[in-house]
């Protein structure tokens, strides 16, 4: 049985565990905070940017998952010695290291993102995650580590809630047929990663020899609107059309005030104001995942969120 290692526990970072578990592997979850026993998934508490304490945790491991980040708003200070310790570690136990990488890198494009684009960021988010893989990448080339990034779009499907942006701000009030709100142009053509696709990704890069080394994009259905996923979704829930709203400018100048996230949002702006497409089949031409199709995405997680509604009350 081997050893994989799996650095966070957020969404992607649990799904992906909870996949290796049943794929009959030994499972270990590295965070910052303890978390509640889990069948065939071994919880280590300790601070990922600690080079230290983190190679002591993955010695004997056949992968590693980066699938940790900082919060939000601390991207630019935090990032970087969390990157450089998982290096370390992956340079230290000699396990394939699998990044979670995200879009923001290549900064706004025309056209769909394929992975041969410059990673061309100009904000400091964008640039520190295009930093992170640019130097696993050079560490890679000189066979010092083997590495590999899988990238995502906007997370979306079971799992994903105060950070997605089809979650938390959407779902409970569309499963009750109210008005929902969305950030930027509702109708401009956008990518979502359903999460159990990129989980699934991660897994199948870890384990291909021919992935590492590059970047992949995670497979990925076409793009859709948000203003098409909510129809999707209030259709699947059957509460009837739901209206989207666009956030206006001024509310979130308002909320940018009190709210850290809202301010880092600015950023990434570009991303809903206009189309934002991704292109996967660089990955789905080599391997053998594929994206869900969006009905049984779309399915999967009305029921999700009405189990967790229902639960929490």
């Amino acid at each position: 049985m081997s050893l994989h290692v799996v650095i966070g526990f957020g969404p992607a970072g649990a799904a992906t565990a909870r996949l290796l578990v049943e794929k009959g592997h030994s499972v270990r979850v590295v965070t910052r905070g303890a978390r509640s026993p889990e069948p065939g998934i071994e919880h280590v508490a300790l601070d990922a940017a600690n080079s230290t304490r983190l190679i002591e945790a993955v010695k004997g491991a056949d992968a590693i998952y980066h699938c940790a980040a900082p919060p939000y708003h601390r991207w630019a200070s935090e990032w970087p010695p969390l990157a450089a310790s998982v290096r370390a570690a992956a340079e230290a136990s000699g396990a394939v290291l699998v990044m979670l990488g995200n879009l923001y890198g290549y900064g706004p494009v025309d056209g769909p993102m394929t992975e041969d684009l410059p990673l061309a960021a100009t904000g400091p988010k964008g640039r520190v995650r295009a930093a992170a893989w640019e130097q696993a990448r050079h560490l890679h080339e000189q066979g010092r580590i083997r590495a590999v990034e899988v990238r995502a779009s906007d997370f979306f499907g079971p799992g994903v809630t105060d950070g997605g942006h089809l979650a938390a701000r959407v779902m409970p009030r569309l499963l009750r047929g109210k008005p929902v709100s969305t950030l930027g142009d509702p109708d401009a053509p956008h990518s979502w990663s359903y999460l159990p696709d990129v989980a699934r990704t991660l897994v199948e890069a870890a384990g291909e020899e021919r992935a590492w080394g590059r970047a992949w994009h995670a497979p990925t259905e076409p793009a859709l609107s948000a203003r098409e996923m909510v129809d999707l979704l209030a259709a699947q829930a059957a509460t009837g059309p739901v209206a989207v709203r666009r956030l206006s400018p001024a509310l979130l100048g308002v909320a940018s005030v009190f709210s850290p996230l809202m301010r880092e949002l600015k950023e990434i702006r570009y991303q809903f104001d206009r189309p934002f497409v991704v292109d996967s089949s660089a990955f789905t031409s080599a391997f053998a995942v594929r994206a869900t199709p969006v009905d049984q995405q779309v399915e999967a997680t009305v029921d999700w969120w009405r189990e967790r509604l229902a639960a929490t009350g």
